[in-house]
This record gives C-alpha cells, sequence and structure tokens, in this order.
C-alpha cells in the first residue's frame, strides 16, 4: 500500500476561477452552434436548394396529392407472409445467418409503383415486392425490390428531377413531353436504361415476376473476404406474357388475381445471388452487370398467406434496404442512404396521419378464398 500523501489542493484566484468558467461556457456555446449548425446543413435551412429527404418527400406530396396515411410510393398494395428455404449455398459468400441452411419466416408486400394508393392496375406499372427475413439471432434483413432489371435512374438528384418532370398537366392529364424530352436530355443513362426495360417482355402478373434488388450490396464471408453482389427472386410459376392490348375490366385485376392464386397455392420464388468481378459498377444502378456473371441460387422463397393493407403486418414496416444482418453491408451506390433516409422521412409522415381505407379491403382478399 502506498504511503504517499497528496497535498492539498490550492483554491483558484477568484479572477481566475471566474475566467476559466467563462472560458467553459464560450466552448460550451461553440459546440451547441456548431451542432445546430450541422442539424440545419442537413435539413437544408442553409441552402434552400439541397436536396433532402423532406423535400424529396415533398415532391411526392406536389405530384401526387396528399393522401393521408398511405406511402408516398407503391401506395397501393397487399400484405404477405411466408418464409424461406435456405440451401447452404450462400454460406460460402456471406455469414449472414439467413444463408445458413434451414428456414426463416418472412413478411412482405406486393405493391404498385406511384403514389395514388387507389390507381387502376395497368400492365406496365412498375410492380414491387418488400421483404423482411427474421433470422433466428433476432436481426432482420430488409429488401425492397421491382420488376425491372436497371433502376432508370443514377442518383437521388435524377430521380427527384424526373419526379417533377412526369407532374400530369392538369389540361392533359399527361406529363409535359417537353420537359419529358429536356430531362432526358440531360441524363443519358436514363434514356438508355429505359431502352433496356422496355427490351423486357411484362409479365401477366405479380405471381410470374421476376423482382430485382438493383443496387449492388459487399457480401462477406467468415473469412472475411468481401465480394460485390446483387440479387433477384426469378418465379417458379411459370411464365406467361401480360395483355397490353385490351383494358382490363376490374381497376384491381392484378392483386385480385394475385389474392385467388394464394388461395389455391403458395407462390414461389429461388432466390439468386449474382456476383460481381473487378470493373462491375456497385455504384450505378442504370447499368446492369454482364450476363455471364455467376449467379448462386441460395434459396426458396414461398409465399402462402395474404392479407389488406388494413390488416396485415407488413403495413407498419419500413422496407429499408439498409436494414441488414452481419455478413450483408451497403456498396457505394449513392441511392441506398438516400432511399433509406427518404422511406424514413415517408414512413414518420405516414405513422401520424388518419389512415384510409385501402383499395384492397378484407373484404376482398376473402373473395378469392
Amino acid at each position: 500500500m502506498s504511503t504517499e500523501t497528496k497535498a492539498p489542493a490550492q483554491a483558484e484566484p477568484p479572477q481566475l476561477g471566474k475566467a476559466n468558467l467563462l472560458a467553459r461556457i464560450a466552448l460550451i456555446g461553440v459546440l451547441l452552434a456548431a451542432a445546430v449548425g450541422t442539424f440545419a446543413y442537413l435539413g437544408g435551412w442553409f441552402s434552400p436548394n439541397e436536396l433532402t429527404p423532406a423535400r424529396f418527400v415533398d415532391g411526392f406530396d406536389q405530384v401526387n396529392g396528399v393522401h393521408s396515411g398511405f406511402r408516398r410510393n407503391h401506395a397501393k398494395g397487399v400484405g404477405v407472409s411466408g418464409f424461406f428455404e435456405s440451401n447452404g449455398n450462400g454460406v460460402r459468400l456471406s455469414e449472414a445467418v439467413v444463408f445458413q441452411a434451414g428456414r426463416v419466416p418472412v413478411i412482405g408486400r406486393f405493391s404498385l409503383g406511384g403514389g395514388q394508393p387507389y390507381a387502376a392496375d395497368k400492365p406496365d406499372t412498375v410492380r414491387g415486392l418488400g421483404l423482411e427475413f427474421s433470422l433466428p439471432n433476432g436481426e432482420l434483413w430488409r429488401t425492397a425490390m421491382i420488376n425491372l432489371p436497371v433502376f432508370p435512374f443514377r442518383t437521388p438528384e435524377a430521380f427527384y428531377e424526373q419526379m417533377l418532370a412526369s407532374k400530369a398537366d392538369p389540361q392533359t392529364g399527361k406529363p409535359d413531353p417537353t420537359k419529358m424530352k429536356e430531362f432526358l436530355a440531360r441524363h443519358p443513362e436514363t434514356a438508355q436504361a429505359l431502352t433496356v426495360i422496355k427490351g423486357q417482355p411484362i409479365s401477366s402478373g405479380f405471381d410470374n415476376s421476376t423482382f430485382h434488388g438493383l443496387n449492388a450490396f459487399r457480401f462477406i464471408n467468415a473469412a472475411g473476404i468481401s465480394i460485390p453482389a446483387r440479387w433477384l427472386l426469378t418465379p417458379l410459376q411459370p411464365f406467361e406474357a401480360a395483355d397490353t392490348t385490351s383494358s382490363p375490366q376490374d381497376k384491381s385485376y392484378l392483386f385480385e388475381a394475385l389474392i385467388a392464386q394464394i388461395h389455391r397455392r403458395p407462390l414461389r420464388w429461388q432466390l439468386n445471388v449474382i456476383l460481381g468481378q473487378p470493373g462491375d459498377p456497385t455504384h450505378d444502378a442504370t447499368v446492369a452487370w454482364p450476363a455471364g456473371r455467376e449467379q448462386v441460387d441460395v434459396g426458396t422463397l414461398t409465399l402462402d398467406r395474404i392479407e389488406s393493407d388494413e390488416t396485415s403486418a407488413a403495413t407498419d414496416i419500413n422496407f429499408d434496404p439498409v436494414v441488414l444482418p452481419a455478413g450483408i453491408a451497403p456498396s457505394d451506390d449513392p441511392l441506398l442512404s438516400a432511399r433509406s433516409a427518404v422511406y424514413s422521412q415517408s414512413f414518420t409522415r405516414r405513422a401520424g396521419e388518419t389512415k384510409q381505407p385501402p383499395a384492397i379491403t378484407p373484404a376482398d382478399v376473402r373473395k378469392g378464398e
């Protein structure tokens, strides 16, 4: 035990103590000002032209109108649930528990793109599928996919610019063709992506649609090896081409067909992971990787239950694409952080609004039983 004794502390002279106190207060003031300034910058207060999540969601409201309680995009939809059965093939690619052989529960939502919750179904409207995998270790994996092979926009700014340009003219009910032409002239990557999209055959329904993750991610395996990856869901239901020559009689015909199909039998998709090679772009979702890239079948998604947005647990899920398990990480794609922030802003707004009845009601779901 030490026998040292400490000399009694000497009190500061009154003037020095006061000066130190004032210095501390001044330092706290500087730190608070810096913090407030940071939040102000992030909120776009000092730069009114900055594209913030709030401004992005305002754009959806400006183009589509405000529909209380609905998602700002993919407003029309239904909830589904089922399970994912991993075959174990993904273990060499990623340490994520979801790829270990076995079954995990899944909650999801089929939807149509756009902010109009009561819009009529059309064969060429973008179809979406959001999924949440609940892993046995308590982790979640969320993904939001669409039925396009590439995404039309490279950056959040391009998406926002096109959204405003596509606002319907009150006189014609259609977008101003001049604005759209000017947008495509400024964004040749979008024009190129649209050529790829238009070259893809349209399937007859949700059940036989292929859903693409689009954005690149990083898969990290147990040895710490990282590889760029994308994924897609390939339907095990046979492809049937959509009828684009006649107008459907029922405005929710795609959802009605989906309801009837799931009541008849479970629907299944194969989850394939596409492995990137050096030089494959991970920051640009408008460009597909070469067709010859290795694809690994990692398991099967089965959806066997369907519900209205009124009763489905999926209604209150934010399908944030950066909610990822250990073993999967975001890439350098700027759309990922933007999607996460905008989804969060949209979720916060609709959570505070009075919910309106969805287009597909519980009674509609029961009709297909």
